[in-house]
């Protein structure tokens, strides 16, 4: 049987993305890397939901050992325009390396779901990732099932967030300004 390591952003992507890499036959195990989301209590907040929601899923929760804010930083910094890039990047890059690592025989992302998510972009970021991790990536496009993503966290009473994750998108829903 195949086994993947899913980088999860959320417990709310993660609903659809489970049943759908349930039903290919593909063995998964969660992975939690999102140095990106801010702030703090953010971050907190989504890990415990999707650790709940993993629990009741009965789907392995793998959580890297710290926030590294700091690498999230330093890749975006003066790049805030082009930040998703070097963002999926870094998350990326860190699904790929544990994946190979703990012989997984691919990696994909919960990203893949949302709407609000550059896709394209997600997809040139993984596969140039997989090609220089000697790792496949696997990048179905499930936007078709967000609608039932939404549906079932919410069946569920899942935190949803409002933003993204990072300080620049909080900034942009909330501050109402475009960058």
């Amino acid at each position: 049987m195949k086994s993947m390591l899913l980088h999860t952003c959320c417990a709310p992507c993660a609903t659809y993305c489970f049943d759908y890499w349930n039903h290919e036959g593909m063995a998964i195990t969660s992975f939690w890397y999102n140095p990106n989301i801010h702030p703090f209590s953010e971050h907190k907040q989504r890990m415990e939901a999707l650790e709940s929601f993993c629990a009741t899923s009965e789907v392995l929760l793998m959580v890297a050992d710290d926030y590294d804010i700091v690498s999230y930083f330093r890749q975006v910094s003066g790049h805030e325009r082009d930040r998703c890039r070097y963002c999926f990047l870094l998350r990326l890059t860190m699904t790929a390396r544990v994946a190979r690592l703990r012989g997984h025989t691919a990696f994909s992302t919960t990203l893949l779901i949302s709407p609000y998510q550059n896709q394209a972009l997600i997809r040139e970021v993984g596969r140039d990732i997989a090609a220089r991790e000697g790792i496949e990536f696997l990048d179905p496009d499930l936007i078709s099932g967000y609608g039932k993503s939404v549906q079932m966290s919410k069946e569920l009473g899942l935190y949803r967030q409002k933003y993204c994750g990072c300080l620049y998108s909080e900034w942009e829903r909330f501050g109402k300004v475009k960058l």
